[in-house]
C-alpha cells in the first residue's frame, strides 16, 4: 500500500440510547478543516509538489508552516530511504539557509560531521582552504561574547539517504501537508489556456489525479518534465565513480579532500562516524577506463590508487575488492525563467552544475528561502493568481543569481582547471 500522511476521518459510530451512559474511553475526532478534507478526499491543494527530495521536502514544509499555512500535497515515488552517492556535503551557506528555515534539526540524529573546510592535496603536497570567519551572507557566523573572538562558519557531510529520511519526516508531520507515495506520468494541462492545473499518476497501480493551484516539478536530476518545459539540453561530460570507505584514516579529519595529480580530481569526505566516500571523475571517452584497457574499475586501480595519500590507500584497496561501483552523471544545466502558468520547475530539474564544489543543497535550501519571501501570502494571497506567481518567478530567476551565479560558475571553473579537459 502506498503511505499517505494524512487520512479522512472514520465513520461515526451509531447514536448511542439515551438511557445509556456514554462511555468513558469515547472521545471526538478532531474536526478537520475543509482545506484538509478537500486535500484528502478531493486531491485539491494549494500547492502541489512533485519530488521528496532535498528542495521538494523543504519546500513543502515551508509553505505549509505560518505565516503561509498552506494546503499542500507531496508526491514521491518512493518513500524507501535513498541510496546516493552524491547530495552529502551541506556547505556553511546551506547550513544557514537550513537555520533560516527552522530544518536544522534535520541534521541531528543521522551521524552527521563537522566539515570545517577543504584540504586540497596538489601532487601529493597539501593546503588547508578554512571556511573563511567573514563569509558574506554567512547566517550561520557567531561571535564568542566572552573573547569577542569569531567561530568560523561549518558545514555539514551526511548519507544522503538518512538526510532525505529527516526531511521527509518533517513534512509528514506537518498538519497542512499530505505526503504520498505515488508515480507522476504527466502534467494535467487546460486546452483552452495552457496552465498546468495539476498531474496524473499511479498511486498503487492504479491511475490517480492531482490537483493544485500551483504545482511544483521538482523530480531530480532526471526530471521526465525537463524536455517538455526547459529549451536547454543537459551537458554531462563525465561521471562520479563513487564507493564508500570504512575507517579511512584522511590527512585532515574534518575537511574535504580534492585530490589532484595527472588523471581527473578524486574527492574524499567523510559521510558517517566510520564512512568516507570517495568519488573519482572519469571523463567521457577517457582510455585508461575503456573496455578495452580493462574498465573503471582497473583505471581505480592502477591510476586512482596510486596517487592517493598512502593514509587513504588500504581502505579504498579494501572498497575496490568489495566491488560496490557506483556512478552519477555530472550534469551542467543553465537556469531558466518559468514561463508556464501554474507551474514551476525547480531544484536539479531547473539548474544543475558539477559537484565538484558540493554546492547544490546550498542552491536548492536558499531557493526555498527566496521562495518564502517571494511567494508569501502578503505578496501573493491567491496562488491561483497565474499572472502575479509568473511575475515573481521572474523576480526570483533574477534575485538568485547573487548566489547560485558564483556557485554554478565557480563550480564549472573549478573543474575546467583541475581536470584540464577544455570543457
Amino acid at each position: 500500500m502506498p503511505y499517505i500522511h494524512d487520512t479522512p476521518p472514520s465513520s461515526p459510530s451509531p447514536p448511542t440510547s439515551i438511557s445509556s451512559p456514554p462511555s468513558p474511553t469515547t472521545t471526538k475526532p478532531p474536526e478537520l478543516s475543509s482545506t484538509t478534507l478537500r486535500r484528502i478526499l478531493h486531491h485539491e491543494s494549494d500547492v502541489l509538489i512533485v519530488g521528496a527530495g532535498i528542495l521538494g521536502s523543504a519546500l513543502a514544509i515551508t509553505l505549509a508552516r505560518p505565516p503561509h499555512s498552506r494546503s499542500v500535497t507531496l508526491l514521491e515515488k518512493s518513500l524507501k530511504e535513498p541510496d546516493r552517492i552524491v547530495g552529502e556535503l551541506l556547505q556553511p551557506g546551506g547550513v544557514s539557509a537550513l537555520k533560516d528555515l527552522c530544518l536544522e534539526d534535520c541534521l541531528e540524529g543521522i551521524d552527521s560531521v563537522r566539515v570545517k573546510g577543504y584540504e586540497v592535496i596538489y601532487y601529493g603536497q597539501g593546503v588547508e582552504i578554512g571556511y573563511p570567519a567573514n563569509a558574506v551572507g554567512s547566517r550561520s557566523f557567531k561571535s564568542d561574547a566572552v573573547g569577542g573572538r569569531n567561530f568560523r562558519p561549518e558545514g555539514r557531510s551526511f548519507h544522503h539517504g538518512r538526510f532525505i529520511r529527516r526531511l521527509r519526516e518533517v513534512a509528514m508531520k506537518e498538519q497542512n501537508v499530505s505526503v504520498v507515495e505515488s508515480t507522476v506520468t504527466e502534467a494535467v494541462k487546460c486546452e483552452h489556456t495552457g496552465q498546468i492545473l495539476g498531474v496524473q499518476c499511479l498511486t498503487n497501480g492504479e491511475k490517480d489525479v492531482y490537483f493544485g493551484q500551483l504545482t511544483v516539478l521538482a523530480d531530480g536530476y532526471a526530471s521526465k518534465f525537463r524536455k517538455q518545459y526547459i529549451p536547454r539540453s543537459v551537458i554531462s561530460k563525465s561521471r562520479f565513480w563513487g564507493l564508500e570507505l570504512i575507517d579511512a584514516v584522511l590527512p585532515k579529519p574534518l575537511h574535504g579532500h580534492v585530490i589532484l595529480g595527472d588523471g581527473a580530481p578524486v574527492l574524499l569526505y567523510q559521510i558517517g562516524s566510520r564512512e568516507t566516500r570517495a568519488l573519482v571523475d572519469v571523463p567521457e571517452g577517457l582510455d585508461t577506463a575503456s573496455t578495452k584497457n580493462g574498465g573503471v574499475k582497473r583505471h581505480l586501480r592502477e591510476v586512482v590508487l596510486p596517487s592517493l595519500p598512502e593514509c587513504v590507500k588500504p581502505s579504498f584497496e579494501r572498497a575496490l575488492d568489495e566491488g560496490k561501483l557506483r556512478s552519477m552523471p555530472n550534469s551542467f544545466l543553465p537556469p531558466s525563467v518559468n514561463r508556464i502558468p501554474g507551474m514551476v520547475m525547480l531544484g536539479d530539474a531547473m539548474n544543475m552544475r558539477h559537484p565538484l564544489t558540493g554546492g547544490g543543497m546550498t542552491v536548492a535550501f536558499n531557493d526555498v528561502v527566496l521562495l518564502k519571501e517571494l511567494l508569501s501570502p502578503e505578496v501573493v494571497p491567491d496562488l491561483g493568481n497565474t499572472k502575479l506567481v509568473l511575475k515573481q518567478m521572474e523576480k526570483f530567476h533574477w534575485r538568485r543569481k547573487a548566489l547560485t551565479s558564483v556557485i554554478n560558475i565557480l563550480a564549472q571553473a573549478l573543474y575546467s582547471l583541475f581536470a584540464a579537459n577544455g570543457m
